[in-house]
């Protein structure tokens, strides 16, 4: 099994996907080791000082006012955790919840938070055993950090509230850890406040929803490619020529992308052999490349925040080693990460509505071009793809919703002290909604496309179009033919573009699309 070493200089968008999506290993590399042991011997100093230190001998938020002796220090660190485990809600996915722990972790190997070597361990311990603490929808204004999400993990820590096993089944922590050979966490001064105090949920969930968006972008091209040739368009609108002209990178990506699916094609072109020639294609069709384009530019700057992210050392306070001090700050407040999360979810729901026009224009007799209405077998007996492309649009107005920018919102907390937050987990947990809508749209079209090309008798589609159909069937997904339960072929179309298997399908031909 593939192993991450977690050292002082942050770590890769790919370890973050290894271990929350494949169980990768973790280990602490000797430099983080050495550089937990020194942030925490300022920590120890600054302990035994009578002044007090916000997170080592205070309380918290509003609370900071007071200064905690040491005899509760101890049980000021573990009643934070208790006390802000108050999510509520379902369940969340257990690769937000790896990756968030795995997030902190990173942060905490940076030497800028002040716990000991051993409570890092721990976290490695938790993760590696296949134990994932029980995290809750609710409970992260995104600021001061996830604070719910990540309270629910320390407390697992702590070995008190629930997790899940390696086999899925919810227990006591306590039980689970146990059962490792993991010892219980033993809070001291300022280790309850570094296990909460981290943008690592909402992060966790921005770069899980790229990978998921790349591969959603490369799969769009290739559909709105199919649907291209299913209607008789044009690719001389692809040229890269044209593209030059307006230079924004994405666009030419996508351009390039269409343009290789399309090669060879005998399809595209016979938009003027009709009875009333095109002079042009609809902007569903000729746009494509500019609207998955500017998706792909975003999603490129969407990246690079995360990669800074990546690099962050968030908590606060944070410890400066080089100056030996402890000194309060705002990094945990969520707003860049936040802003990323809610671009993406615009540009995804406009890439689902282009898909989506797409669809229509395939199935309206009146704008296809030749193809039956519907894509039916014996339109009015059979209604073909009809209800499909109502799931489709449905799909499309769910994402429109989702689209309505989380990160403009703020709800004051914590008696204003905290008087202005992210809202940068609510950003994540509805773009993964979204992304999980945008592949079934694609999903659609892909099913529409491949039914219409196969419905254009005597014209031959290009080999990396008849290689996606082939694939497709291949994978159960029924070909054209008389009325059928659908919801079965749409299930394993969107397994097929989910699972990246059109990709694999058509790179077989065209090579790798960027």
């Amino acid at each position: 099994m593939h192993t991450v070493v977690v050292g002082t200089s942050g770590t890769t968008a790919d370890d973050v996907i290894a271990v929350a999506r494949e169980g990768a290993r973790v280990e602490l590399s000797d430099d983080a080791r050495t550089a937990l042991a020194a942030a925490r011997s300022i920590i120890d100093a600054l302990a035994a000082r009578p002044e007090p230190v916000y997170g080592v001998s205070t309380g918290f938020g509003a609370l900071a006012v007071r200064h905690i002796g040491p005899d509760l220090r101890g049980q000021l660190q573990r009643n934070i955790v208790r006390s802000h485990a108050a999510g509520m809600g379902p369940h969340v996915e257990r690769e937000v919840v790896r990756a968030l722990m795995f997030l902190r972790l990173k942060t905490l190997c940076s030497g800028h938070t002040g716990v000991r070597p051993e409570v890092a361990q721990t976290i490695a311990d938790v993760l590696n055993a296949g134990i994932t603490p029980v995290v809750h929808e609710y409970g992260s204004l995104g600021c001061s950090g996830d604070l719910a999400p990540l309270s629910h993990c320390a407390l697992a820590l702590m070995g008190e509230g629930d997790a899940e096993g390696p086999d899925g089944r919810v227990r006591p922590a306590a039980e689970l850890l146990a059962e490792h050979g993991i010892e219980p966490v033993e809070l001291r001064e300022k280790e309850g406040l570094a296990l909460l105090n981290g943008t690592d949920g909402m992060l966790g969930m921005l770069i899980m929803a790229i990978a998921d968006l790349q591969r959603l972008y490369v799969s769009a091209d290739i559909t709105a490619a199919l649907s291209l040739e299913a209607l008789l368009g044009t690719d001389r609108v692809l040229a890269p020529e044209l593209h030059a002209i307006r230079p924004h990178p994405g666009q030419s990506v996508s351009a390039a992308n269409m343009s290789a699916v399309l090669k060879g094609s005998g399809l595209v072109g016979h938009f003027q052999q009709d009875e009333a020639p095109r002079v042009q294609d609809a902007y569903s069709v000729r746009c494509a490349p500019q609207v998955a384009g500017a998706g792909r530019d975003t999603l490129a700057h969407a990246r690079l925040v995360a990669g800074r992210e990546l690099a962050a050392a968030v908590d606060n306070p944070v410890v400066l080693p080089d100056e030996g001090r402890v000194e309060s700050n705002g990094n945990f407040h969520g707003a860049p990460v936040a802003y990323v999360l809610d671009f993406l979810a615009i540009v995804a729901a406009d890439l689902g509505s282009i898909a989506e026009r797409r669809t229509d224009r395939l199935l309206d007799k009146n704008r296809s071009h030749g193809l039956p209405p519907f894509l039916a077998d014996d339109p009015g007996v059979d209604s073909g793809l009809m209800i499909a492309q109502y799931t489709q649009a449905a799909l499309v107005s769910e994402m429109k919703r989702l689209a309505v920018p989380a990160s403009a919102d703020s709800i004051p907390s914590s008696a204003m002290q905290e008087d202005h937050v992210s809202m940068g987990w609510s950003a994540a947990r509805k773009l993964r909604t979204a992304v999980d809508a945008l592949g079934r749209i694609i999903a659609v079209e892909l099913y529409a496309a491949t039914r219409a090309i196969e419905l254009r008798d005597g014209l031959t589609p290009a080999p990396a179009s008849r290689a996606a159909v082939d694939a497709l069937r291949a994978a159960g997904a029924q070909g054209p033919g008389p009325d059928r339960f659908l919801a079965p072929d749409l299930a394993v179309v969107e397994a097929f573009v989910r699972d990246g298997e059109l990709i694999t399908a058509v790179e077989r031909i065209t090579g790798p699309l960027a």
